[in-house]
């Protein structure tokens, strides 16, 4: 019947798959109840090392998963337990491992030789393990490899159940725990892993219904969680407080994920409009300075233009003014050359016409009423001097000038002295024409 069942249990650990283990890796926020108090049952047989019970969660919360005595993969490899530790706001499971040291389990005091640094339960010497009867039971009469060593703890005798968070073991690794941490590991063995697999699958061991006091606190062996070799809790590690309810919890998580969501959707949307008032503000400002840019560019660029225009009519009107002033005074000094050239001119002619009072001379002709003054008639000879005016085309020889002696000519005026023949009245019918007619 013993072999049937080992057979049985092998079977079941073979079939078994990786995620009939996820509650290794699962991360919830409700911390795992205190360890409960309770004695270790005597190890079976030789070679056998102590796995503290421990509280494992499934998919109706936590369970216990008895303390019970299993053998090491290979001769030489101690245990070091899993735990529990606060992390990225969750409570996170650290998996249990073999190795040839000790490593850090959170500073959890487990018992029997686990007080939370190292291990004081025993140790390997030439292939066997010998046992400390201070921390183990062991019965000496069928093992003999024993010995007895007082163990000191030194950490804080308390129950918690995990490291971090509200209430937690606040150890840190050991500079050899580190080392161990480190070092080359060994899984659980499938035995240990169909341990697990069978607390779960029993009912009593949920701590939603034993309040955190397992009637199966340890076992004398793996998977076997019934008879003489069953150990039940003395009481529990402290006063059990029950989480709420799976759904509760659920609707709990829902609303926190609500409002947190909402939260950030609220500082998504108010951040988006921070920054579309920002983005709105700094392109109003950015049209509003070009804008102003644009207007003080057209005002100066008209400034400019009127400044250029201005300067340009102003020197327009100047150039006019100048060109103007310029033809006014070339008039002028045409104008004032020409009549000087004219006034000198004629004054260079005006001799020639002083010979003119030659034509005053003429009266004497009104001398010739006295026909017997012809003779004096041939004093016109003066008449003659007027080719003097043919002399006044050559302006420039003014010889002209002498023709003035026709002027002394003027003495042929003196025949006006003819009216003295105021008297010849007298005589002149004495006269006679020639040809002999008055």
């Amino acid at each position: 019947m013993r072999k049937i069942r080992l057979l049985s249990l092998a079977l079941l650990i073979l079939a078994m798959s990786a995620a009939a283990f996820a509650q290794f890796g699962v991360s919830i926020t409700i911390a795992p109840p205190a360890l409960p108090i309770y004695t270790q049952p005597m190890v079976p047989a030789a070679g056998y090392l102590w796995m503290p019970g421990y509280w494992a969660y499934g998919d109706e919360g936590y369970f216990w998963v008895p303390g019970t005595w299993v053998e090491p993969p290979t001769v030489g490899l101690l245990w070091t337990p899993g735990y529990w530790g606060w992390g990225d706001n969750a409570f996170a499971w650290n998996d249990g491992y073999w190795g040839e040291q000790v490593g850090f389990y959170g500073g959890v005091n487990y018992g029997f030789g686990y007080g939370g640094v190292g291990y004081e339960g025993g140790y390997w010497n030439n292939g066997a393990f010998n046992y400390n009867r201070s921390v183990n039971n062991v019965n000496v009469t069928n093992i003999t490899n024993v010995y007895n060593k007082t163990v000191i703890n030194e950490t804080t005798v308390n129950h918690v159940s995990y490291n971090g968070g509200e209430g937690g073991i606040t150890a840190r690794p050991t500079a050899a725990e580190e080392t161990a941490m480190h070092g080359q590991h060994t899984p659980a063995t499938a035995m240990q892993t169909a341990h697990v697999h069978t607390a779960s699958t029993n009912h009593a061991l949920l701590a939603s219904v034993n309040q955190g006091r397992p009637a199966i606190a340890a076992t004398a062996k793996p998977g076997e969680l019934s008879g003489s070799g069953v150990v039940a809790a003395k009481q529990a590690g402290a006063p059990y407080k029950a989480p709420e309810s799976k759904a509760a919890t659920k609707a709990t998580e829902n609303k926190a994920a609500e409002n947190k969501a909402a939260t950030t959707k609220a500082t998504e949307n108010k951040a988006a409009e921070n920054k579309a008032a920002t983005t709105k503000t700094t392109e109003n400002k950015a049209a509003e300075n070009k804008a102003a840019t644009t207007k003080a560019t057209e005002n100066k660029a008209a400034e400019n233009k009127a400044a250029t225009t201005k300067a340009t009519e102003n020197k327009a009107a100047e150039n006019k003014a100048a060109a103007t002033k310029a033809t006014e005074n070339k008039a002028a000094e045409n104008k004032a050359a020409a009549t000087r050239t004219s006034e000198n001119k004629a004054a260079h002619a005006q001799p020639a016409t002083h010979a003119q009072p030659a034509a005053h001379a003429q009266p004497a002709a009104h001398a010739q009423p006295a026909a017997h003054a012809q003779p004096a008639t041939h004093a016109q000879p003066a008449a003659h001097a007027q080719p003097a005016a043919h002399a006044q085309p050559a302006a420039h020889v003014q010889p002209a000038a002498h023709a003035q002696p026709a002027a002394h000519v003027q003495p042929a005026a003196h025949p006006q002295a003819a009216p003295h023949p105021e008297a010849r009245p007298a005589s002149a019918p004495e006269k006679k024409a020639p040809g002999g007619k008055e």
